[in-house]
């Protein structure tokens, strides 16, 4: 392709609302423009990056036996009604009506909707196990579009679905996909880690994600350094470290005048963070809830919900004036005396004697307070955040890293099945429920992990497979027939023998050719300048960017060499 009839509009300028680096560089690059918040249209270089990895992932379906179907963005209310997630999944969800008041949503996920069509289709165990997928295009409305691709309200997703007549067998098909995945993301080139994930509103007992390490992705994974656990985490398990035991005390209501914050109450009574009660005021589907935690830790929102089995986004802060009426004070909430308050205690306090806890009073907390004698409530295993120190249950040390989900799967037994009343007949001709799995790619996510992990201060370096061209040829003058005859016939000579290629025949400064070169990431380079009436042209890497003068011939040799291996 010449570029000089190429539509790759490059930006000089870093285009303000960019937050990372792949935001930036495929917005500078001409790859991709903003239509919306959150709604991206894709440039001819930056699908043809995407139609690649869809490329990959369908070999790679394939080989695992996988079968491409293609369903409509559009799903109807009912099934999701049959699931019970038309209104557990939240704000996310895009719903609208048609001329007749039916009511539909465009698909954030498929689980329904390759239930349903299973279900009226899959009638004996003659035809399972079934695995099929689509790549297809998602919506999710949400509430903070950013980082371009990353967290984006419309984007490309392979969704695929296993059905199984048992446990035994969809684990297999898990088993399967775990390394379909793996091929994938290889082929992909991505640092990745494979880690624990929360099921969530997906639902079933077993799920991993597929984590690209990047300083810029909005999740946390710890692992250990053999690799023999990793999590996200949402879903780390915390394995708290009591202080000292101590007798129990007699309980005594202080004056803390002023004093709201763990950290100004743990200095002003000198006692440790780790014996005093955080309360954090919420309401959880609308009722009173205060939940109790250790003052050195975090709540993990994920692992409540979970407990409490609501969604993440019926868990709301309470405001001050609901405090006042479950009989507390803000910043002074203690676990006795409130009026009609679920209270929920984390395990770890109930562990830990003589702590500090509000007094449901402005400006007082009790001391000494136990778990039992003093207060009570329920009590959830595990609500903590995980964090930096902690161990595993072995007592091995966990790193820490940044990364973007790049894939999920879940073993959802027969969560939907039995929803949607979906079944086929057994070998006795009696009903049974499907088993089955899911597994996500964020096709279009994927390209922003791919360039978080490989570019550089003049743009972007793209893995020779992935990129949308493999070489580009720059022609220094145009003026210059030599040049131009010479750059037209290595593009034909590469083009002849299937290398993707680019020629950039622009009538521009040299200057601006090499900047869009190295901005765009073309892996391979030829640069025809004066040297061309004797044969002689320009090699170079994107990588390495070590250039190095060539006869026409074994530049061309030396590409075909890296092509095609």
């Amino acid at each position: 392709m010449k570029l000089s009839n190429y539509y790759m509009p490059t930006l000089r300028e870093v285009p303000s609302d960019a937050e990372i680096a792949s935001h930036q560089l495929l917005l500078r690059g001409g790859m991709i423009r903003k239509s919306a918040t959150g709604i991206y249209t894709y440039l001819p270089l930056g699908y043809r990056v995407i139609r690649k990895i869809e490329a990959i992932v369908r070999e790679e379906m394939e080989r695992a036996g996988s079968l491409e179907i293609l369903m409509s963005a559009l799903q109807p209310k009912e099934i999701w009604e049959q699931s019970g997630r038309w209104s557990v999944y939240g704000p996310e969800m895009f719903k609208l009506k048609d001329r007749n008041q039916r009511e539909f949503c465009l698909g954030p996920t498929a689980e329904e909707y390759f239930t349903s069509l299973v279900k009226d289709e899959v009638r004996s165990y003659k035809q399972l196990p079934l695995n099929i997928y689509q790549i297809q295009t998602k919506y999710r409305d949400e509430k903070r579009p950013r980082f371009g691709l990353n967290r984006a309200r419309e984007f490309s997703m392979k969704d695929a679905y296993t059905f199984d007549t048992n446990e035994e067998t969809m684990v297999k098909s898990y088993e399967n996909m775990y390394q379909a995945y793996e091929r994938i993301f290889d082929r992909l080139h991505l640092d990745y880690r494979i880690v624990l994930g929360d099921s969530g509103a997906m639902g079933g007992s077993s799920s991993h994600e597929f984590i690209a390490l990047s300083e810029t992705g909005e999740g946390v994974i710890c692992f250990t350094k053999d690799g023999k656990f990793a999590a996200t985490d949402e879903k780390a398990p915390v394995y708290y470290q009591a202080p000292p035991e101590e007798d129990a005390k007699s309980l005594e209501k202080v004056e803390t005048p002023k004093l709201s914050t763990i950290e100004d109450i743990s200095s002003y009574l000198k006692v440790d963070k780790k014996r005093c009660a955080k309360a954090v005021d919420l309401l959880i589907d609308q009722e009173p809830t205060i939940v109790f935690i250790p003052g050195d830790r975090e709540l993990n929102v994920i692992k409540l919900a979970a407990y409490a089995q609501v969604p993440e986004h019926a868990i709301e802060k309470m405001d001050d004036e609901t405090i006042v009426a479950c009989g507390s004070y803000p910043g002074f909430t203690g676990p006795m005396d409130l009026k009609d308050t679920r209270i929920i205690i984390d395990s770890s306090l109930t562990h830990i004697n003589n702590l500090v806890v509000g007094a449901n009073e402005a400006d007082y907390h009790y001391i000494n307070a136990c778990y039992g004698r003093d207060f009570e409530g329920e009590v959830a295993e595990d609500l903590l955040t995980i964090q930096a120190g902690d161990k595993t249950e072995d007592g091995e040390d966990l790193l820490f890293r940044r990364g973007i989900e790049v894939g999920n799967i879940f073993q959802l037994g027969t969560k939907y099945s039995e929803a949607l009343h979906a079944t086929y007949l057994d070998e006795n001709g009696k009903e049974q429920f499907f088993y089955m799995g899911s597994y996500g790619v964020g096709i279009t996510r994927t390209v922003t992990a791919i360039v978080e992990q490989n570019h550089d201060d003049h743009g972007i370096i793209w893995p020779l497979d992935l990129a949308p061209y493999q070489v580009i040829i720059t022609i220094v003058q145009t003026k210059d027939q030599d040049q131009v005859d010479l750059g037209e016939k290595i593009y034909n000579d590469l083009e002849d023998k299937g290398i993707q290629v680019l020629l950039d025949d622009r009538k521009e400064r040299a200057g601006v050719k090499f900047n869009d070169r190295d901005l765009i990431g073309i892996p391979l380079r030829i640069t025809v300048g004066k040297k061309a009436s004797e044969g002689i042209v320009e090699y170079s890497t994107r990588k390495e960017m070590e250039n190095k003068d060539l006869p026409v011939e074994e530049a061309l040799s030396e590409i075909l060499t890296i092509c095609q291996k």
